[in-house]
């Protein structure tokens, strides 16, 4: 867990000033000399990814201190099942003849043709977060998400004794990111707690926290009576089961891992009714992203696959200082 720990946090130490307020409008001519870089999430809702653009934003600080001028245009779909509307974005960007893309496809697959577009344009394209099925990008910069559900899976059943009844709430089909995290969740707990019973696996929660939070009352209709602990594979995922809970009268009665973090998430370990969640660095996948693209424009060499790294946080070392960027992203300072 130290290794685990030293990797994510190592990354995640640099500071700086606010961001600059004054960026080009929208529909506005590049400045001369500035490096156009489209940075397009999977959404723009969440926590996570208001991390990821501070992230980039950061990064545009720090290269504008360097005499590099970076102007980074933020846009992404506004549910993260919108797979025609990040496309349009993608399309919509080679069209403008930006400079590079950071992009967190929403589908592995169907994000695959714009992107080798946009590749053909002489437009490099860095993917974080979550995978894609092609060889085309420059770089790949993500978490290790499999392992990510791994730990999850360890940490629960290790809480509950190796035993009783288990549920998983997963979050998309396509979601690279999150199946690697299933995949690895259900890898371990059959492997190592086989005395654990999988109750539910196969639910999915949709894109909101709305949508998570219907799921998740489903679930506890039919299991809530059986069920020891639960695993979550994303904030919003996490965020609408806490909330069912909350409603059931079970929050703090069962054991709950989550994965990512969020104030409400945040609120819920403190409460005890979140036992723990896996984190990831989101802010540092923004940052590098920008990074690795203006390598890439400049022709210099970018690593193909660059792991942000992992851990898992309690109530014990929540206020740890390598902990503060993570559970407590500095988003004020670099957003408006």
């Amino acid at each position: 867990m130290k290794r685990l720990f030293a990797a994510l946090t190592l990354l995640a130490l640099s500071a700086c000033s606010k961001a600059p307020s004054d960026q080009p409008a929208a529909g506005a001519a590049p400045a001369a000399g500035v490096l156009q870089i489209a940075v397009i999430p999977k959404g723009t809702t969440h926590e996570f990814w208001k991390s990821i653009h501070a992230g980039a934003m950061k990064a545009q600080l720090e290269l504008a201190a360097q005499g590099i001028k970076v102007n980074v245009l933020w846009k992404g779909p506004l549910r993260e099942d919108d797979r025609e509307q990040q496309i349009q974005v993608v399309e919509n960007f080679i069209g403008q003849h930006v400079d590079a893309i950071v992009v967190a496809p929403l589908d592995s697959k169907a994000l695959v043709a714009p992107v080798e577009t946009a590749v053909k344009g002489k437009i490099p394209v860095i993917v974080i977060d979550s995978g894609l099925q092609s060889k085309a990008l420059t770089s790949f910069i993500a978490t290790d998400n499999k392992e990510g559900g791994r730990i999850a899976a360890r940490e629960l059943g290790k809480i509950l004794g190796g035993k009783g009844n288990v549920i998983m709430l997963r979050f998309l089909v396509g979601s690279a990111s999150t199946e690697e995290r299933e995949e690895g969740f259900l890898e371990v707990m059959a492997k190592d707690f086989p005395a654990i019973k999988l109750l539910s696996t196969d639910q999915h929660a949709g894109a909101t926290r709305d949508s998570a939070k219907t799921a998740s009352e489903n679930l506890l209709t039919k299991f809530g009576a059986q069920v020891n602990g639960i695993f979550a594979c994303n904030e919003s995922a996490a965020s609408g089961m806490l909330l069912a809970l909350r409603d059931a009268k079970l929050a703090g009665k069962l054991t709950f891992v989550a994965f990512d973090s969020s104030e409400t998430l945040n609120d819920g370990l403190q409460k005890g009714e979140v036992q723990g969640f896996v984190v990831q660095n989101p802010m540092n996948m923004g940052y590098l992203g920008v990074k690795n693209a203006v390598a890439a424009i400049k022709g210099q060499k970018v690593e193909a696959r660059i792991d942000t790294g992992v851990g898992f946080v309690t109530k014990a070392n929540f206020d740890a200082p390598e902990m503060a960027e993570i559970v407590h992203p500095p988003l004020d300072k670099y957003l408006k």
